[in-house]
This record gives structure tokens, sequence and C-alpha cells, in this order.
């Protein structure tokens, strides 16, 4: 049986289809091409934020070098915690509805990656003006990550094996009680010690994110080549793709919070 740490792709998903014929299946190709169109709709929807903001990031560097203050006043500045609010709740609601309707896939899949672009771009704009070059670092590291572990899986040197399932999947379970106990303390109106510092543990358990964000890329290649061989229909090449794109948008901002940190030090 199957087991992945991310949460899009369930270790059951393929096992309805065992054995099953399909006028068309699901194949790695297709799931390539599916994958590279939803990157051009997250790619083209994080641009148009991004532009969308660029009064207000003029405004707000000039905040930052000269101590003018950022007016919203005029119609033509866009403050990017609009958009990354709407972004964030649209991708939200249709990654659930892909989720739940897998078969609605071809529809929700390029829509979550249209407004998880948004939420990308928005962010990328807030974290422009306090840290210039961080969010294009962390493009090309995130790009990088994922062409490394492709190539480390099809030579075959990290293999998808189930004790490497089985310890993911502890660890992802390990960083979501984390996130839990972060969000009540938040709640109560106070803050995790230490591991959203700028200080050496703040660091550490941000590089240990980044690489179990990163291994879960590893899972995502194994969910693809399993259900090409279980001969999923073709409408899992967009279920699969937005398992991918979920892993990647993770990635991108595990590695926007670990250059943030870096850059805070003192």
């Amino acid at each position: 049986m199957m087991r992945s740490a991310n949460p899009t792709l369930k270790a059951s998903t393929f096992e309805q289809y065992r054995g099953f014929e399909h006028s068309t299946t699901m194949t790695v190709a297709g799931t390539v091409n599916k994958t590279f169109i939803m990157l051009l709709f997250l790619a083209a929807s994080a641009s148009f934020a991004w532009n969308q903001t660029d009064d207000w990031r003029v405004a707000a560097m000039a905040e930052v070098t000269e101590g003018a203050a950022v007016s919203s006043s005029s119609s033509n500045v866009v403050n990017p915690v609009v958009l990354m609010v709407g972004g964030l709740v649209g991708g939200g609601i249709f990654a659930l509805v892909t989720i739940f309707k897998k078969n609605w896939s071809a529809v929700t899949a390029p829509l979550y990656a249209v407004f998880e672009g948004a939420f990308l771009g928005a962010l990328s704009a807030l974290v422009e003006v306090q840290f210039p070059g961080i969010p294009f670092q962390a493009t090309c590291l995130t790009f990088c990550t994922l062409g490394g572990l492709l190539a480390a899986y099809k030579s075959g040197l990290i293999k998808a094996t189930e004790n490497f399932k089985l310890g993911l999947f502890a660890a992802m379970s390990g960083l979501f009680l984390i996130y839990l106990v972060t969000f009540i303390v938040a709640l109560c109106g106070g803050g995790m010690p230490y591991i959203h510092d700028s200080g050496p543990i703040g660091i550490g358990f941000s590089l240990f994110v980044v690489g179990i964000a990163a291994l879960n890329l590893v899972l995502d290649f194994d969910f693809i080549e399993q259900g090409s061989e279980y001969g999923a229909p073709k409408y899992m090449e967009w279920y699969a793709a937005f398992g991918l794109m979920v892993t990647l948008v993770w990635l991108y901002v595990e590695f926007l919070r670990l250059f943030i940190k870096l850059n805070s030090r003192d």
C-alpha cells in the first residue's frame, strides 16, 4: 500500500482503479504536461499580482529608505495584502474541492494554480520591500531542488521505500502538531519561542522544514508513477499535478521563511 506524507495524495487513492479498464488512462508524460500547464497559470497569475502592486512597492520602498509615508489613497495603489488574502482563500477553496472531487480536477486544479499564483505574487512583493532579491533566490532554489530531486529519483539514488515513506509521514505528523500548537497559542495572544525567531534554533527549524518539503517531492514522483502503473483515469493526471503543485508552493514559502530569518540576523 502506498503511503504519502502529502495530504492531497493519500495512500488509497489508486486502489479503486486496480484492474479497471479506461478508454484513456493516466500517463507520466500526460502528468508532466499538466504540471507544466499549471506552472504557466501560476507564473502568469503571480506576475499579474506582482505588477499590480508596483505603485505600492515603490511607495513602500521609499518609506523604508527615506521615511516617506505610504499613501493608499490613489486608485492605482493596490495593497498586496488584499491579493494575498483573496489568493489564499480562493486557493484553499479550490484545493478542498479538488481533493474531494478528483474528477473535477481538470477545472479546479488550474483554478487553484491561478489563485495560488496571486497569493505568491503578492507575498513576494511584500518580502521584496524588506528583503530585496529574496523572492528571486527562493524561486531559483525551488526549481533547482525540483530538478535535483527528480534527477536523483530517476537515477535510483533516492527511492520511495516503505521505510522512507513511513519516516517522512512521521516527520509530517510532528510538523502538523507544531503548527497546530503554534496556531492555538497565537489565538491566545502568545507565540512559540525560538522556532520562529532568527536565531540558530529558528534557522535550524526552517532548514528541517525545507528538507521535509523537498523530500515530499520524491513521494509526488512516486505517486505519479504508481498512478500510471495502476491505470488510473485520465483526469488523475490533473490531480497528481495538483499534488505536486501543492508541494512546490509549500517549498517556495519555506525558502522565503528561511531567507528572511537569515537576513534578519543582527
